[in-house]
């Protein structure tokens, strides 16, 4: 017997696929449930949701060399700051600033949006109508419109002002004055939703939304890219932000140009003034002195004077330059502007830390251009960087003034032997020579000035964006949100999961006995059989005419029991369990009919004392009963009952409900009384008290050959099992063997989830006992129409 048990419980560990798919496929219309309604839930979802599209474009930034010089170690600088130039661009692409001209340009401040009884539309450009602002009151706050068309031309403004207005009538409300512009290329449709928005927080949305992404590492060329719920309206916003960066990179090329020329034509109008006032004063020198051809009088020495006094000039002139630039620099207002020019000073030092310090303002700028706060540490290094330019430059300049005083001095003492020899000249015509001299260095001061704004002007017009449009914006045919094959793919995943997660957890925190498998993994006691659910309403189900499946597994058990017993021919048979309500009762007495059906005089003990329920099952009315034996009142034949219409079947029931049970059941009287039973009766079925509440069970397991435990499915606890387990390891109960009891049939189930002796748990047994069938209710009818075993049975004959 104990090694069928063993192979039994090893054949558990074993089940095949289709045992589990028995098992859960009994979940199948819940799962089937489960996945349509997540499936509605999606074609909800994309019913009612609002299409997103994406648009795309791509742009090259070009990479521009100050001065337009290159040589290999520039070109490798340049280099290792592209990266950080490309990000510079991204942020002034993704600016508000910039977005904003985007915004007035396209009029995106008014959003169009069509009502219909689903969904709500964007129709930007594909609109019956424009609103023309004429007026707003409040252009800081934001303000809805809601047009209500009555017919083809008239229409009513928000839902609380009745008159009606048609196109391109004016109409006033609180938010300002308006009027509707038709379009006829578009058909007209009922209800319309038309927002204002300033053009901060519509420039603020929008540059928030685009993307811009270099295409791949080291190169200039960037996707620019945003989602919009309008496909035109992704598109024109995509390609007008790269024409705007365009013209604005020209906007800033012209501004270093337009400092400059500001800055000439400032110095011009200043040395014309100082040019008409000295030749005025040369004019009137010469018309009160009457000379009038005085340079004849001195050409011999004065060629050698105009030759020292032309490099004087030049000289003068590099150095008041040095001296405005120096000036230049010195002024706090002029403390972000970049340097205009370096005029005629041909220093090629000079002129590398000018342009590194105008580079280094642009940067600058372009920083503060896309919102970076002044107190980036960005902003904060390109301040320090102009600090280190500007005392550099300072440095070379006033090392250029030094160089150009010293050669000064060298001419001018050359000119000085020239100028002893014109002494001897009269005192007027030196006068008016000096004049002559002082008008000719202004003139070629105002020369030089011209020139350099010719260039400047011609710099200016050549000036051209560092960027190119590659590739116009294009926007997706199909929505990229809500995307249909995935929301239904998850949808019908997640249909399933939840269930499955459910019924997995389910039986996760399950902690009650559920099949044989549950006690066969925990205990090593025996399992005698199993008793499935009884939908009878009598206590008693065994008598010589049922065959119900129920009586059949008792009369199962009763066979099972001989081994147990050893085929004892008289036997004291012990029923218990770990609780109240795992039907201790109702086995007792169906063991006792089933042993009594076989020819053994059979007697059940009532010795539940606490909670006595046989005799009341049984129908049969109490009177006096073992304790009233226990204290001497009766004797024992005198109490015993006959179980009527059950030969051999006999009872004797508890009696009174005595104060102290467990000190009762510790009388002499009571192992008097059990060998008497035993010497006048085959069998003695004691129904006592849950072992696991109070020791009656104990205490009377001495007179016991055998112990029934019961267990019951649903009810009795996995950890109460392992409490069967030490009573049988430790022989602290005689015999134990575990009987599971009222298990009920599942469609789904297979033999291994209850027993191996549960006949008629499958299709096709009805011939051999009559079936207890309980009424189905509708979700048990499609559990079992689920139930596919039927379709591996044979079908029955009729």
């Amino acid at each position: 017997m104990e090694e069928q048990l063993n192979n039994n419980r090893s054949e558990l560990w074993n089940l095949s696929i289709r045992d589990l798919f028995y098992k859960y496929v009994r979940f199948l219309p819940l799962i089937v449930v489960s996945v349509a309604f997540a499936l509605l839930i999606a074609f909800l979802y994309l019913r009612y949701s609002i299409p997103i599209y994406s648009s795309s474009g791509s742009m090259l930034i070009r990479s521009e060399q100050p001065g337009g010089q290159r040589n290999d170690e520039l070109e490798n600088l340049i280099g290792g700051n592209k990266a950080s130039n490309i990000i510079n661009e991204i942020e002034v692409l993704k600016s508000r600033p910039l977005m904003m001209r985007i915004v007035d340009s396209l009029g995106l401040q008014f959003n169009y949006n069509a009502i219909g009884k689903i969904k709500t539309v964007n129709i930007y450009k594909q609109g019956p109508f424009l609103v023309q602002a004429l007026e707003i009151v409040d252009s800081s706050r934001s303000f809805n419109l809601h047009i209500k068309f009555l017919t083809e031309t008239a229409f009513r403004i928000n839902k609380e002002e009745k008159k009606a207005f048609t196109f391109n009538q004016v109409f006033k409300n609180a938010n300002g004055t308006f009027r509707l512009i038709r379009n006829f290329k578009i058909p007209i449709g009922k209800e319309y939703s038309v927002t204002w928005t300033p053009t901060l927080s519509v420039a603020n949305l929008y540059s928030r939304a685009i993307q811009v992404n270099p295409k791949s590492p080291g190169t200039g060329i960037l996707i620019v890219s945003m989602q919009t719920t309008n496909p035109q309206m992704g598109t024109d916003i995509i390609n007008n932000l790269m024409e705007e960066y365009a013209r604005y990179s020209i906007e800033q090329k012209n501004k270093t140009s337009i400092q400059k020329l500001q800055f000439i034509d400032d110095r011009m109008v200043d040395y014309r003034l100082k040019i008409d006032s000295v030749q005025r004063i040369l004019n009137d020198f010469e018309q009160r002195n009457n000379l009038i051809d005085s340079k004849a009088q001195s050409d011999n020495y004065f060629e050698n004077i105009s030759e020292s006094d032309k490099i004087i000039n030049d000289q003068t002139l590099r150095l008041n330059v040095t001296d405005l630039l120096s000036g230049y620099l010195q002024q706090k207002e002029r403390k972000y502007d970049k340097v205009p020019t370096t005029l005629n000073l041909d220093d090629i030092t000079l002129n590398q830390l000018v342009g590194e310090y105008n580079k280094t303002q642009i940067t600058r700028q372009q920083w503060l251009d896309a919102n970076v706060p002044a107190n980036n540490p960005a902003v904060k290094e390109a301040d320090d960087q102009l600090e280190k330019l500007r005392a550099s430059i300072q440095e070379n300049l006033k090392n250029i003034r030094y160089s150009i005083n010293s050669t000064i001095n060298t001419i001018r003492g050359k000119s000085q032997q020239s100028q002893t020899q014109l002494r001897a000249l009269p005192e007027k015509v030196k006068e008016q020579v000096q004049i002559f001299r002082v008008v000719e260095g202004l003139q070629g001061l105002y020369k030089f000035l011209q020139e350099e704004r010719e260039k400047q002007a011609i710099t200016k017009s050549a000036n051209v964006a560092n960027s190119e449009v590659i590739n116009m914006a294009l926007s997706s045919s199909v929505p990229v949100k809500p995307n249909r094959k995935v929301i239904q793919i998850l949808a019908v995943l997640l249909g399933l999961g939840l269930p499955i997660l459910f019924i997995f957890i389910a039986e996760i925190i399950n902690d009650k006995v559920s099949t044989r498998f549950d006690i066969e993994k925990l205990t090593s006691a025996p399992i005698l059989g199993e008793i499935g659910h009884s939908y009878s309403n009598n206590v008693l189900v065994v008598n010589n005419t049922t065959r119900s499946m129920v009586a059949e597994q008792f009369r199962i058990i009763r066979s099972n029991l001989q081994y147990v017993l050893n085929k004892k021919e008289k036997s004291t048979i012990l029923v218990t369990s770990s609780f109240s309500g795992e039907g201790k009762s109702y086995v007792s007495t169906n063991m006792g009919a089933v042993l009594a059906l076989a020819g053994k005089k059979t007697i059940i003990l009532e010795f539940d004392i606490r909670k006595p329920k046989i005799l009341s099952g049984l129908g049969i009315a109490k009177g006096p009963g073992i304790s009233n034996y226990l204290i001497g009142k009766s004797e024992l034949k005198d109490i015993i009952k006959p179980v009527p219409e059950h030969e051999n079947l006999f009872i004797l029931g508890c009696g009174p409900i005595p104060p102290n049970p467990a000190e009762l059941l510790l009388d002499q009287k009571v192992e008097e009384m059990f060998a008497w039973l035993k010497e006048n009766f085959d069998v003695v079925l004691v129904d006592t008290a849950p072992v696991g509440m109070v020791s009656d069970a104990m205490t009377l397991s001495k007179f016991a050959d055998s112990t029934l435990y019961l267990v019951r499915q649903g009810h009795t606890f996995k950890k109460q099992v392992a409490l069967i387990d030490e009573f049988y390891k430790e022989n602290k109960l005689p015999k134990v063997s575990i009987i599971i009891n009222d298990i009920k049939l599942k469609a789904g189930y297979g033999y291994y989830g209850y027993g191996r002796y549960g006949y008629g748990y499958g299709y096709g047994y009805g011939s051999y006992y009559e079936e207890e069938v309980a009424p189905r209710n509708f979700f048990e009818k499609i559990i079992d129409w689920f139930d596919f075993r039927r379709f591996f049975k044979k079908s029955k004959k009729k």
